[in-house]
């Protein structure tokens, strides 16, 4: 009777832990859309060794999962449409386009998608994840720092983040030219995002 007795308290205690464990509210991740027009994809090579050209893809989209009880990034999936490449020389972009470099034809999008973040202060955050070019999908780490969060004058809410890094085009196939054309190239990415109600 006693050991009965024992268990079926037990089993209460176990379910009233339950009912109280569902009764906490769990905290959604808010959901922000890249801003295009106020987002931007900067890319810096060295030509010939001598000089630095620069450029940029147009157009870039996305989505970031923000937790705002512990004010981190949960995730952030970002793309390109490879086509969008602009260094302000037509003869340049069209020739980035080609198989040379970027094969437009084949593979029309370069993205990224986190597969880890963790806090490293109060507004930085290192972010790992797989960056997809030319087909072919390596792990980058990444750390960004939130440049400021708040209400446009249209009442909606937005938060910003920038990172700098390196990546080698080799690594993702892309060598030809390597001996005009560094293939170390500098990266910033700049994001701006709004809270989807």
């Amino acid at each position: 009777m006693q050991i009965q007795s024992f268990a079926a308290r037990l089993t209460a205690l176990f379910a009233v832990a339950l009912m109280a464990a569902a009764a906490i509210p769990a905290f959604a991740a808010e959901t922000y859309q890249v801003d295009t027009a106020h987002t931007y994809v900067l890319f810096k090579v060295k030509h010939l060794d001598i000089g630095y050209s620069y450029g940029r893809f147009n157009g870039a989209s996305g989505e970031l999962q923000w937790d705002d009880a512990t004010a981190t990034i949960r995730s952030i999936a970002m793309q390109v449409n490879a086509k969008d490449v602009d260094t302000d020389v037509d003869k340049r972009d069209q020739h980035l386009r080609s198989a040379d470099f970027f094969n437009v034809e084949k593979f029309t999008t370069i993205t990224f998608k986190s597969t880890a973040v963790k806090k490293l202060a109060s507004v930085s955050f290192e972010i790992a994840g797989d960056l997809t070019l030319l087909g072919q999908t390596r792990p980058v780490t990444v750390t960004a720092r939130q440049t400021g969060a708040g209400k446009d004058p249209w009442g909606k809410f937005r938060r910003g983040f920038e990172t700098e890094f390196s990546i080698k085009r080799s690594d993702w196939g892309m060598d030809f030219m390597l001996e005009g054309v560094s293939d170390e190239v500098a990266l910033t990415v700049s994001v701006e995002a709004i809270l989807q109600q």
